[in-house]
């Protein structure tokens, strides 16, 4: 079955930088398309960047220029490398996988940028 399973959260300084990762199973990676999102405390899910199977990514608009998500298909791997990160990107951050019609969602790893 689909697994997608997600590390590197913790808690880190403003400014500081941290790197994601989300290692899939039970589907053929290289063809789907991958994400990150996030949710914080009372707030709905949104997206933080997406790339396709052929490399074309997207970000959402606050993470422009600070957060770059990266695939490494050899090992079904996504990446999100997050730097000058402010508490405002706090939150649980989730992997997602989605192709004809179907998605899958990892468990979540929390992000918390504090003094």
């Amino acid at each position: 079955q689909v697994q997608l399973v997600e590390s590197g959260g913790g808690l880190v300084q403003p400014g500081g930088s941290l790197r994601l990762s989300c290692a899939a199973s039970g589907f053929i990676f290289s063809i789907n398309n991958m994400g990150w999102y996030r949710q914080a405390p009372g707030k709905e899910r949104e997206l933080v960047a997406s790339i396709t199977g052929g490399g074309s990514t997207k970000y959402a608009d606050s993470v422009k220029g600070r957060f770059t998500i990266s695939r490494d298909n050899a090992k079904n791997t996504v990446f999100l490398q997050m730097n000058s990160l402010k508490p405002d990107d706090t939150a649980v951050y989730y992997c997602k996988t989605w192709k004809y019609g179907l998605e899958y969602w990892g468990q979540g790893t929390q992000v918390t940028v504090s003094s």
